[in-house]
């Protein structure tokens, strides 16, 4: 049919134009129709493994043109399969992602118990890798299907928190240096460990002492509140004494009688004699009181300077604990803020995953701030003579990446905090977009790109609020999500952006 149809355009343009341009357009038909061939079918992806023995997997780069995916190491590219993402309409968004969450064996809770092997997932509504059928194209509800025994290998070798960056085109890491990216301190890497081990210790210890600090003030109040409550007794007592006597030497000088004045004088020696016995009793627990009382007061004081210690110590304590951990730092053209992730080993208080702290955030200055910056990704693969050896991904064109770098300035005290320990795997982001609103106490970084569909979002349940914001907990790790990071609009650079509700965890 097809054919037929070319044969007859072929002849209309014969009988209108003559056998030249019928030349022409032939020509010209034949090449389109290639192109477009060439453009519908890509090359077929097939397993691939790299010829060496691979390290450990560092980030995962899944290409939706190509219907790829790409696992790399500290040298290289170890592992290549090709994948079925999200069909129209239920597309998988690109972006940058994190495993969050390993299942060997799940099964949909969406979609009829389908069976979903070797789930890694990227983020609590639903959107994972995992094992399933490939037919050639995009064909999923949003996940990223892999061979089923790719799948099963691949799991074997991850671990919670491995990049998983999804770009629409092809895209993969290249070496990359610049003098913005953060230089680990020798000497604190060499001391991080030990200070890791031994400040916890203290900060055991000065809990133990705050606690025993507490008690002691506690104590000491309920002792000077005794106190306290018998000196008003005492002075209530003495205050009638001298009332009463102050009425017997009224009657005293009004006697008339001798009689009178001897039974007014009698009454007075006894009681100036209980009134001086009351003022004696009240001066002495005075004396005691004013003694005891600085000993309370003394007792409060030192309670909050061990409190004052205790969250000082714990502070350290996880900041060293910490130091250990790949750092992430996020910088927002469309909010303009910076922000600081790590991974902690505290699990996540509702199941699943662990919890991030996200203390840091703070403005940051763009140069250019109209001007789009793009999305891009900059890892440290390896430690070198130099501190670390960086790779840069880039999936969203703005800037290049190195014009992107000189455009921010990363504030000194962040720098401070972060860089002297700074490990492999730490990341640097910068995008035009703000955070994903499936960023959350228990997830690394999410940015969706908003010129991209994002349909695989759609079908997924809203996430309760007091999923997505938790509050300070006692451990000196902050704020696990700041409220503020989603109170701006979505910046809406470019047509045809997506915002998008934050999802259900486990609906899919």
């Amino acid at each position: 049919m097809a054919s037929r149809s070319r044969a007859a355009r072929t002849t209309m343009a014969a009988r209108r134009w003559g056998p030249p341009a019928v030349v022409a357009l032939t020509a010209i038909m034949a090449l389109t129709a290639g192109a477009v061939a060439r453009e519908a079918r890509p090359a077929p992806v097939k397993e691939a493994t790299a010829p060496r023995d691979p390290g450990e997997p560092i980030m995962a780069i899944v290409s939706i043109r190509t219907q790829q995916v790409t696992l790399y190491d500290a040298e290289g590219w170890i592992l290549r399969a090709p994948v079925s993402t999200g069909t129209t309409g239920r597309e998988t968004p690109a972006g940058i992602f994190a495993v969050v969450d390993k299942e060997k064996d799940h099964h949909s809770n969406m979609y009829d118990d389908a069976s979903m092997p070797n789930m890694q997932r990227i983020t609590w509504n639903g959107i994972a890798l995992h094992g399933g059928p490939l037919p050639g194209y995009a064909a999923s509800h949003g996940c990223v299907r892999m061979p089923f025994g790719f799948a099963e290998r691949l799991f074997d070798k991850t671990r919670i928190g491995m990049r998983v960056i999804i770009s629409p085109e092809n895209a993969e890491p290249e070496e990359f240096s610049h003098p913005a990216l953060p230089v680990p301190n020798r000497e604190a890497l060499a001391a991080a460990p030990a200070k890791a081990e031994a400040l916890p210790r203290e900060a055991a210890e000065a809990a133990k002492t705050a606690d025993s600090a507490k008690k002691a003030a506690a104590a000491a109040a309920r002792e000077t509140a005794a106190l306290t409550a018998s000196l008003r007794k005492l002075e209530g007592l003495k205050a009638r004494a001298d009332a009463e006597l102050a009425s017997i030497e009224k009657a005293l000088a009004s006697a008339k009688t001798d009689e009178a004045k001897a039974r007014a004088e009698e009454l007075k020696q006894k009681v100036s004699a209980k009134a001086a016995e009351l003022a004696a009793q009240l001066d002495t627990a005075k004396a005691d009181a004013t003694s005891k009382l600085d000993a309370a007061a003394a007792a409060k004081d030192a309670a909050k300077a061990a409190q004052t210690k205790k969250a000082e110590t714990a502070k350290a304590a996880s900041e060293a604990k910490l130091a250990l951990a790949p750092v992430s730092i996020y910088v927002s053209r469309a909010t303009q803020k910076l922000y600081v992730r790590r991974p902690t080993e505290k699990p996540a208080p509702d199941g699943g995953g662990v919890v991030f702290d996200a203390s840091i955030e703070v403005p940051i200055n763009i140069r250019n701030p109209e001007r789009p910056i793009g999305t891009h990704v900059f890892t440290a693969m390896a430690r070198n003579e130099t501190g670390l050896r960086w790779s840069v991904v880039t999936i969203d064109h703005g800037d290049n990446a190195k014009s992107a770098l000189d455009r921010i300035t990363i504030p000194p005290e962040v720098l401070d905090r972060i860089a002297p320990t700074a490990v492999p795997r730490s990341s640097i982001i910068i995008s035009d977009e703000a955070l994903s609103k499936e960023t959350n106490y228990r997830t690394e970084f999410v940015t969706v790109l908003s010129n991209q569909p994002q349909g695989g979002f759609i079908t997924r349940k809203p996430t309760p609020p007091d999923m997505l914001i938790a509050g300070e907990n006692d451990d000196g790790f902050g704020s696990f999500f700041q409220p503020s990071w989603n109170s701006q609009p979505v910046y809406t650079r470019r047509r045809g952006a997506q915002d998008f509700q934050p999802m259900q965890p486990r609906w899919w």
